[in-house]
């Protein structure tokens, strides 16, 4: 079924059609969970969702076993600009965790997780390629994290109407999922984790 980690989308990415993975609770809890920086992502998908009570509260959760959690802000995530600043500030996010885009990209080389809630256009590495409709536009380098968790409902487009590249990357396993359900779940599948 649709979402259960028994099927595959498929993707056009700059090399042709490449194979989309989704992934459960358990599994992005134990990714979650073990890693020592985690660097999350919020983009429309959290907003539209009402998430951010919930994302605060899984960054609890993993700042309790240890881990190093940030939020990535792009400028332009969610549908005006300083949307998930105040989205975040709304649920007691501690402000220096909110990270402006030139301060975090150095970072996702070092993040063992980077956790996309619906940030599409914002995270595509086609706008690093000449000819894309996005080509040129400033992005979050989720690319470069060790693994990267993405929460979506479905495999539709974001604004720009264009495939997201990093959805095919290897790396990438698809949540699919509303926003507040996705983080709920995770959040409840670490709580049941070995410290």
């Amino acid at each position: 079924g649709f979402g259960t980690g028994d099927t595959a989308s498929v993707v056009a990415g700059p090399g042709g059609d490449a194979q989309v993975r989704s992934i459960q609770a358990d599994d992005a809890a134990i990714q979650l969970a073990y890693a020592s920086k985690v660097i999350i992502v919020p983009g429309y998908g959290l907003a539209a969702a009402q998430a951010q009570h919930a994302v605060a509260e899984l960054a609890n959760v993993l700042e309790a076993r240890g881990v190093e959690v940030s939020y990535a802000i792009h400028p332009v995530a969610g549908r005006m600009p300083g949307h998930m600043n105040v989205l975040l500030a709304e649920a007691n996010v501690p402000y220096p965790q909110l990270k402006e885009m030139d301060e975090i990209n150095p970072e996702f080389p070092r993040a063992d997780v980077a956790l996309v809630i619906g940030a599409n256009d914002v995270t595509n590495p086609a706008a690093r390629r000449p000819g894309s409709a996005i080509s040129g536009m400033p992005i979050l380098d989720v690319d470069k994290a060790k693994s990267i968790i993405v929460v979506k409902r479905s495999m539709g487009h974001g604004y720009a109407g264009i495939d997201n590249e990093l959805y095919a990357d290897p790396k990438t396993s698809m949540y699919f999922a509303d926003g507040k359900t996705a983080i709920t779940e995770m959040t409840a599948a670490v709580k049941t984790l070995v410290a």
